[in-house]
This record gives structure tokens, sequence and C-alpha cells, in this order.
């Protein structure tokens, strides 16, 4: 059995047919990771939903993901350059809805050695303190009262963890951190702005994965997120134990899948029209 952890896929459903065409996939042998974000601005989100949940796949929610159970539950509007309407207005949309609803924010599996999130992770969390946050944060997303909590995540503060924190800042933090991180201090203080690659960010940030005394720099992290990210080789991240997989298919990069067992990548083109500024 092979396992195949795939990056953002954001509704590009042929792309992601190609790429299982490609890796010659076993639906009844392998099994496929996913990094979040398998929704919004591509043209066939349903399409994609239907097809992940169909094969058991694990994914991880990222911040477009929880953005189409906000509008669900009513809890939010539509966004500029949101393609979501498919799935909003599907037959099946409460089962695919409840099924997302208990996907994790975070997957870490001992077997492999690797952990599995949609954008990263603050430096002072471990991973085992990061699993036990992500956890919390699911057991909102899996209660009766969890449009409270899809009312209440939006927001860039606190931008800092603190032990603390409570109720819904401790909530919206832990949601922020797992799906929206890209830039933060020395000293874990979280930008939840910048979008550019690594610097175009503010004075003293720096992309999460390179904090010197990050808790989490001897563990093996999949994550997505991050297109602009991509300016060179995937593999010059592995120096700091990272597989960002997210290369931008919907903005007309590449969809990408990686083979856990030997750390092999596979790539397809997109079908998409090329972006001139890539967004999150």
């Amino acid at each position: 059995m092979s396992v195949y952890a795939i990056g953002d896929v954001q509704g590009c459903y042929q792309e992601l047919q190609e790429l299982l065409y490609k890796i010659n996939f076993d639906d009844k042998n392998d099994q496929l990771w996913f990094t979040g974000d398998l929704v919004n601005r591509g043209p066939d989100s349903l399409s994609v939903l239907r097809l992940v949940k169909g094969l058991g796949a694990i994914t991880v929610l990222g911040n477009h993901d929880l953005h189409l159970l906000a509008l669900a539950a009513g809890a939010s509007r539509q966004k500029q350059g949101d393609t979501l309407n498919d799935v909003l207005n599907a037959d099946d949309r409460d089962e695919l809805f409840e099924w997302l609803r208990h996907m994790p924010l975070l997957h870490s599996d001992d077997r492999s050695g690797f952990t599995l999130i949609h954008a990263g992770l603050p430096p002072q969390w471990d991973l085992q303190q990061a699993t036990e946050l992500a956890r919390e944060a699911e057991a909102a997303l899996q209660a009766d009262t969890a449009n409270d909590l899809f009312t209440r995540m939006y927001g860039n503060q606190p931008d800092t963890w603190d032990e603390k924190l409570k109720g819904w800042d401790r909530l919206r933090f832990i949601v922020n951190a797992c799906t929206r991180t890209r830039f933060c201090t020395s000293d874990g203080q979280m930008d939840f702005k910048t979008k550019g690659p690594p610097g175009t960010e503010p004075e003293s940030m720096q992309p999460w994965f390179s904090v010197p005394l990050r808790k989490t720099r001897r563990d093996r992290i999949i994550f997505g997120h991050w297109a602009s990210l991509h300016s060179g080789n995937i593999r010059d991240f592995e120096l700091y134990n990272i597989y960002p997989l997210d290369t931008g298919c919907v903005w007309g990069g590449r969809l990408t899948a990686m083979r856990l067992d030997d750390k092999d990548y596979f790539t397809v083109p997109s079908r998409q029209k090329p972006a001139g500024r890539i967004s999150d």
C-alpha cells in the first residue's frame, strides 16, 4: 500500500483525476491525504468533495473548507471570487457538510512519521500540544453548537498564543494557526495578513517553519495553503523537515502529490487561467 499526500485542489476536479491516473492510484490498496482547501476558486468543488468523500481519503480542513461550512450554516456571506454555489445547491449538500465538518484540523501518523496540516504551526507548540489543541477546536466544529464557532472564527486577534486564552479567543487562535499561518516572529506572534512569498513579510517576521527554535523542527510536516511559497525546487524545503504541496493549481500552476514511502513527487499542469496575483 502507498500513501499519497496531495496539495490544495480548490475545485480543480479534472486535474485531480489526471493526477490520480498519473500515480496509478488503486482505491483498494492506496490511501490519499489532502492538505485541505478542497473547494473554492476552481470550477468543480462539488465533484471534488464527492470524490474525496467516496474514496475514504483523509483531508485536513483548510480556510476555504471552513468558509464553505460557515456559508452553509448562514454564519458568513460569499466573497468575491467564491465558486461554491454548486455545493450549496447540491441535493447531497447536508451529507457532504456533515462529512466535512468531521474532518480533522491536524492528522499525525505514527507509522509513516508524517503530520498533515493545512497551513502551519506556531513555533512554541510541540506536536503533542498542537494535536491536543487541534482536538479542542475539532470538538467545537463537530458539536451541535458549531454555528456559534462559525460566527466567531473570523478575525486576526489574538495573534499570539497564551495558555491562558479561553473561549472564542482560544478557539479562534487555534483555527487561524492551523488554517492561515504563513509568517510569525521568533516568539510566536502570527501575521495572518501577508500572503506573498518569503521576502514580502513585515520586518521581524519570518516563515513559520524557519524559526530556529520551532518545537516541531524535528517532525516531518506536510502542508498546503501557501502557493506563492514555491519559487524553486520543492525538495529545497526538506532542509526544514517540511513538505509544502500547494503548487497553485487553481492559479494556473500545477497539482502536486507526494508518495510518503519514498518522498517522490508527481505533478500535472493546471487547466486554469494563470493568475496575475496569487491569493489564499
